[in-house]
């Protein structure tokens, strides 16, 4: 329990029906520094929420305590209506900035690791990993060490190892933040077309607005430190299926700016 809250830490909020990731009252600190105060947000099941604010904010925190790798030091935090930090970690898979690939594995040992930390056999892991390996583009790349792929194939192989832990929620904390421009515009591309073919409920912390807008159906602004919720914006709808017509369609340009308006606001 917190003594300044009087609320148990662990306990699971009430989300609406629906709510996969449920957020209330939300306040964290390190020692003397409060990284997060009084923050509420929910993302419904099967849905994408893109989180977005000032560099420092408390973004990537946000997303750990969601992910059940941190216990928050007030309010509440659940995922499938489940609070504690086991739980909730039982059913987020966490992808984070860097990619993590180990250098001595192959692509398709470092893809079927989900699985294997989660006992499955090697030969099993190894199969279930594969039979993706098309789909995710990188197919005749089994058997290549992670020096020997491009930027963006390293991290389709880190987000198919996250997708195959067949985990409900995806925490994913800037995937794409390594890449450059272009790379990271066709990643984006090809992500949206994975997570239409095989929906989860995602949360994802972007420090482009452009991708948060592009990637999910809400996007929730954060303030600076420490990180309290200015707005949420719901993305242009409907998104047209090519990347570049929908990020300068009218109405994708005016939410953009709306998002900008709001982080400029946030950052005061």
């Amino acid at each position: 329990m917190s003594a300044e809250t009087g609320q148990f830490a662990a306990e699971a909020p009430s989300p609406a029906s629906g709510a996969a990731v449920s957020v209330r009252g939300l306040t964290h600190r390190y020692g003397g520094l409060t990284a997060i105060e009084g923050l509420d947000l929910e993302a419904p099941a099967g849905a994408v929420l893109g989180i977005v604010g000032p560099s420092g904010c408390g973004k990537s925190t946000l997303l750990e305590l969601i992910a059940g790798l941190q216990a928050p030091s007030g309010g509440a935090v659940a995922v499938e209506r489940r609070g504690a930090a086991a739980d909730r970690l039982a059913r987020c898979a966490f992808m984070p900035q860097r990619d993590m690939l180990l250098p001595w594995l192959s692509a398709l040992d470092n893809a079927a690791l989900a699985l294997r930390n989660r006992g499955v056999g090697r030969r099993a892991a190894r199969e279930r990993a594969g039979a993706l390996f098309e789909r995710f583009g990188l197919a005749g790349f089994e058997r290549a060490r992670p020096a020997e792929l491009s930027g963006g194939m390293r991290q389709r192989v880190a987000f198919l190892r996250t997708l195959v832990a067949g985990k409900p929620v995806l925490a994913l904390d800037e995937p794409f933040a390594s890449l450059d421009a272009i790379t990271r515009a066709e990643m984006q591309a090809w992500l949206a077309g994975a997570l239409a073919a095989d929906p989860r409920t995602v949360v994802l912390v972007s420090h482009d607005v452009e991708e948060a807008l592009y990637l999910a159906d809400r996007v929730a602004v954060l303030s600076a430190r420490p990180a309290r919720l200015v707005e949420q914006l719901s993305a242009p709808a409907p998104r047209a299926p090519d990347r570049d017509a929908a990020v300068t369609s009218a109405a994708f340009v005016a939410a953009r700016e709306r998002a900008m308006a709001a982080l400029h606001r946030g950052s005061r």
